[in-house]
């Protein structure tokens, strides 16, 4: 099988935490992400790239770009929201279909809570309900299902921070879940900084894997945080992620 390498606005300081500085102008992101020689880009948070569709495709086109996938926070285990980010995630898969993309990648949003303890996460007090993991399954699958009506196919990030961070959290999910509906995306920075080995994961999900996401972690940074209590965005003030190679990945 063949794996095209492809990059995200993130990777360029663009996210979606609040009040996380670093928005360097698009034109510019695109420009230097097709230097570098990748292949294709994903969209970003919503309204950061053009969200026009001719528009978006003829910006990534000019420069040898295709657009590969969104990253789409969901409030898992927040029910009265379920409904708006149903139809927040309908906005980015509209134009991620339109853009030609085949991916849409979901996962739970970073958790004022989950985020203090992240990487020392104690499940049985910090983990979900029985009724929000209940709320959270239906959810994810039904944004699934919507998606898969438009050609695009979901993969769930697992991420620190957040409700689904650590393998038995990611266990339960890929067990409570339809395979063909709903794959993996594994991100190896955030599944070793949860407690899990990266590469028993791949050998453990394989085929379930439909996207990577591929980060290095600095062993001691995130040993100096998970011992001092330190939070999720501290961790990564600290450059607890580093260039691959650099790292225990």
């Amino acid at each position: 099988m063949r794996i095209k390498i492809g990059t995200a606005p993130v990777s360029w300081g663009i996210m979606e935490v609040e009040g996380w500085n670093g928005q360097a102008p698009y034109a510019k992101v695109l420009d230097e992400m097709a230097e570098a020689g990748y292949q294709g880009t994903e969209l970003g948070p919503y309204g950061y790239l053009p969200s026009e569709p001719e528009r978006l495709i003829a910006e990534l086109s000019s420069r040898g770009l295709s657009m590969v996938s969104a990253f789409v926070p969901l409030p898992l285990a927040e029910l009265e929201r379920h409904d708006a980010s149903f139809r927040e995630a309908m906005t980015v898969a509209e134009l991620l279909a339109s853009a030609n993309a085949r991916l849409i990648v979901l996962a739970g949003d970073m958790n004022g809570a989950r985020m203090n303890v992240a990487g020392r996460v104690n499940e049985e007090r910090d983990g979900m309900s029985q009724r929000h993991w209940h709320d959270a399954i239906e959810i994810i699958s039904r944004i699934a299902r919507a998606c898969l009506e438009m050609g695009l196919s979901t993969a769930f990030h697992h991420h620190a921070g957040t409700f689904i961070e650590t393998p038995n959290e990611i266990e339960r999910l890929c067990a409570s879940t339809d395979p063909t509906l709903i794959g993996l995306c594994l991100d190896t920075g955030h599944y070793l900084y949860g407690g899990g080995d990266p590469v028993g994961a791949v050998q453990k999900y394989g085929s379930r894997i439909r996207h990577l996401h591929l980060k290095d972690v600095r062993l001691a940074v995130l040993e100096s945080v998970r011992h001092e209590g330190v939070g999720f965005i501290e961790a990564v003030r600290r450059d607890v992620f580093c260039e691959l190679g650099e790292g225990a990945v």
